[in-house]
């Protein structure tokens, strides 16, 4: 996906941290445009579709894993607070779509403040 972006001229950062939180960062970033971009893993995002239980040291998991969507739900919520837009995508869908609407969002963040 990364490099599908690269190849059609956007610039980008990786692991940008998390402005205003400590320990988090922002997988891909358009720092100038306010773009954050998390490419989220099926196991440990929970994903809806592929998500899966432990079963040794169930009960540990299972707080770890709603920890870990509670904090994704936190960041994003701090993010759009201060004026970032935020895509979340799962690793699991297809490279290509996920550049054409990152693009898609770039490109509508660069005509509305005309910058970057």
């Amino acid at each position: 996906m990364r490099r599908l972006l690269h190849a059609e001229g956007y610039r980008y950062r990786l692991q940008r941290p998390v402005p205003g939180l400590r320990r988090r960062t922002i997988d891909i970033a358009f720092p100038g445009l306010r773009v954050a971009v998390f490419l989220d893993g099926c196991f440990w995002h929970s994903c809806p579709e592929h998500a899966t239980q432990p079963k040794a040291n169930s009960e540990w998991w299972r707080a770890k894993l709603e920890r870990n969507a509670q904090r994704d739900r936190e960041t994003t919520e701090s993010l759009r607070q201060s004026g970032w837009q935020v895509l979340r995508f799962w690793e699991h869908e297809d490279p290509t779509v996920i550049a054409e609407h990152v693009a898609e969002a770039v490109e509508s963040r660069r005509h509305t403040s005309g910058s970057e």
